[in-house]
């Protein structure tokens, strides 16, 4: 399959296997008009922010997650049933996690980390599954995809990798439920942890926060890796797009090489910043190790697509 043509087909083929991906999109739309009015009308926070912000960022998020696996599952041929199942399980788990999550913004409480009541953490625990659910779900798509043959192979490299990377992105997700240094010590002094994880790591989350996204500007945040790395979804795809057409005098060959130089650096910049959160370094405060580690990553991977560029070049003429 290309990626280029068949536009028509591609949407009724993802109409046809992917509705409730379809429709789990379409109804994050209306949750986020909701959440919108929520943050216009509401007077209540949590944990310092909008008690509707939350529900309108995952709204979006889950919005366009939705929608871009639907169409990268648009490529897998002859997996019709593992398609459907990828297709209905994600939908369900998402759908269910944005319900606990506008529900819990509702009642005026947290969705995440919540151990204070008996409902707070089935509520949470619940999340725990589902998202678990959604993370093999991704997992597989990465795996179908290596087994399709797409054309250009730059194109199909985005494709995989982007599901790959993504897949390791929301796995970072994971470090924000371990409980955090000063959770431990409350529990060693006898107060229980009515609070286990956090997104913030060396200050407590609620603190002063980068607008929209809420990023901690006191403190490691593991959420920008998270967010980075997740939408590796969109980004490495849409690369391959681009190489699919540029550099012109580059074979194929040499543009699923540059494919792969994007991916990687890519990759490094969410390892990159999953480190920079754990040191409990804001993203708006790089140390010199930082700096230092993402100048070479930079020029690692300009060295490396001069090197494929120059030798494209070579063979060209």
């Amino acid at each position: 399959m290309t990626v280029v043509g068949g536009s028509a087909g591609l949407l009724r083929r993802a109409w046809a296997v992917n509705r409730p991906l379809v429709l789990t999109g379409a109804l994050m739309v209306l949750v986020l008009a909701v959440a919108l009015t929520g943050l216009v009308v509401g007077r209540q926070s949590i944990t310092g922010q909008p008690a509707w912000a939350k529900p309108t960022r995952f709204a979006l998020s889950i919005c366009l997650y939705c929608l871009t696996l639907t169409w990268l599952l648009t490529f897998v041929r002859g997996r019709e049933r593992l398609v459907r199942t990828v297709s209905r399980v994600t939908a369900v788990a998402l759908s269910v996690e944005m319900a606990l999550i506008a529900g819990a913004a509702a009642a005026g409480t947290t969705s995440h980390f919540n151990f204070t009541t008996a409902t707070a953490t089935g509520v949470w625990m619940t999340m725990a599954v589902f998202i678990v659910a959604a993370w093999v779900m991704n997992l597989a798509t990465a795996v179908l995809l290596l087994s399709q043959r797409v054309e250009p192979p730059a194109f199909a490299w985005g494709l995989r990798l982007g599901a790959g990377v993504s897949c390791l992105g929301m796995a970072v997700a994971f470090l924000m439920t371990l409980p955090t240094r000063a959770q431990r010590e409350a529990a060693a002094a006898g107060h229980g942890m009515p609070v286990i994880g956090a997104h913030t790591v060396g200050h407590a989350d609620g603190g002063p926060g980068l607008p929209v996204t809420d990023w901690s500007t006191l403190g490691g945040d593991l959420r920008i890796p998270h967010f980075v790395g997740l939408h590796a979804l969109q980004v490495l795809p849409l690369l391959g797009i681009l190489l699919t057409h540029r550099p012109r005098r580059a074979s194929p060959g040499h543009r699923a090489a540059l494919m792969w130089i994007a991916a990687l650096s890519y990759l490094g910049l969410m390892v990159v910043l999953t480190w920079q959160a754990l040191r409990a370094q804001p993203v708006t405060a790089p140390d010199a190790p930082t700096v230092a580690a993402l100048l070479v990553l930079a020029a690692t991977a300009c060295a490396a697509a001069f090197l494929v560029l120059r030798h494209a070049r070579a063979t060209d003429g």
